[in-house]
């Protein structure tokens, strides 16, 4: 006799946004138990977000994933969230006279994207230094995205849909027998012949554990902090409605937050799988690059963070079964992308893991599951 409570169809590791938009659409074909190895999901990258639904933003595998997330994210199902998940935001991509040539190819390929200059661009973000900053180019449609709801969101009709949350359940120890996936957690043992590797920064860790080549994926740290619309003639700003900015480059970006300003310096330093942590220099040097190409005069930030957005070598997802373990399914290297690609991600998933193959709509949008394989060439262990 099995327990109800400990078995299932399939075992997700990982309660971040990743883990919990599979398991909501998993579930509505099988018994899906999700494992946090934290008290809470979404502690690590899901709950340290920028939180900008920007559908140019990533390479073209991703962009395609966000046109299929977007329906998701606008109309959700009846009872997924009290509010809207979307709100209007808008993303500026700007540049400075030596970056036109960026912003130039940023604009050739997004088409949705508007070339804005003088009194319009500075209309938009009055906070931009008109003597550095010579053009950019607008998203209107990018929206704010209210992380917290939509994975709650995802997690409750999870639930809602038969399926089990267990959190403080650290991974251990993993193996399998006669079909079956045995996954030992400080929270129990758990059984189920696919185990779906949504643990973010430690995905190749697991996949060390089962037997399966790792796909060499990277933690990068991104830091941010948050900071008061003061501009260095004294005067303040209300960002209520002031556009995500972001130097074409992409060295640096400022987005209005609950009355404050979030900046970055948009870094990518390698780090372990670890519960990242700001660095003062990081923080430092976001100060200095966005003063220099703004208004802005920062003080003191009000808060800092830091989180891991974790990438292989070609910076699109890996999405489908390891062939060199036996149920055992990756669903990693999210990267930046994850919130804003989630629905999609999560319907992938659900149907790959359940031999369904690609849904028809991002078949039609030109996405490919070899552009997603685990074996596809170019990812290494490194």
């Amino acid at each position: 006799m099995t327990d109800a409570t400990t078995t299932a169809d399939v075992l997700i590791v990982g309660g971040g946004m990743a883990g919990a938009s599979a398991g909501y659409f998993l579930a509505d074909d099988a018994s899906v138990i999700l494992l946090e190895r934290e008290s809470q999901p979404g502690y690590h990258t899901t709950g340290r977000s920028a939180a900008l639904f920007f559908e140019n933003y990533g390479n073209a595998v991703i962009r395609r994933i966000n046109r299929a997330t977007r329906p998701f994210l606008t109309d959700p199902p009846d009872g997924f969230a009290e509010a809207p998940l979307l709100t209007p935001r808008g993303a500026l991509s700007i540049a400075t006279e030596a970056l036109l040539g960026t912003l130039d190819a940023e604009l050739a390929a997004s088409p949705s994207m508007e070339r804005v200059e003088g009194e319009a661009l500075f209309t938009l973000a009055p906070y931009l230094d008109p003597e550095r900053i010579v053009a950019g180019a607008y998203e209107a449609d990018a929206m704010d995205m209210d992380v917290n709801a939509i994975l709650h969101g995802f997690l409750r009709g999870l639930r809602a849909k038969g399926g089990r949350v267990v959190a403080d359940a650290e991974v251990v120890g993993l193996s399998r027998d006669g079909g079956t996936w045995n996954v030992e957690t400080r929270a129990g043992t758990f059984t189920a012949p696919v185990v779906v590797n949504a643990a973010g920064a430690w995905c190749d860790v697991l996949a060390g554990m089962a037997g399966a080549r790792p796909v060499g994926l990277v933690p990068k740290r991104r830091t941010a902090f948050t900071f008061d619309p003061r501009f260095r003639d004294g005067s303040s700003g209300d960002p209520a409605h002031w556009p995500l900015a972001v130097l074409c480059d992409e060295s640096w970006y400022v987005k209005p937050d609950a009355g404050r300003l979030m900046g970055s310096p948009a870094d990518e330093i390698p780090s372990p799988p670890t519960d990242a942590q700001p660095e003062i220099e990081d923080v430092a040097l976001a100060i200095d690059r966005i003063q220099t190409d703004t208004l802005f005069a920062i003080t003191r930030p009000a808060s800092t963070w830091a989180g891991l957005r974790s990438f292989v070598a070609d910076k699109s997802p890996v999405v489908g079964f390891a062939p060199e373990a036996e149920g055992f399914f990756w669903l990693a290297g999210q990267g930046g992308y994850g919130i804003q690609t989630s629905a999609g991600m999560g319907r992938l998933t659900a149907a790959l893991a359940l031999g369904k193959g690609m849904p028809e709509d991002m078949v039609a949008l030109g996405l490919k599951q070899a552009d997603l394989a685990p074996d596809r060439p170019g990812l290494s262990a490194t």
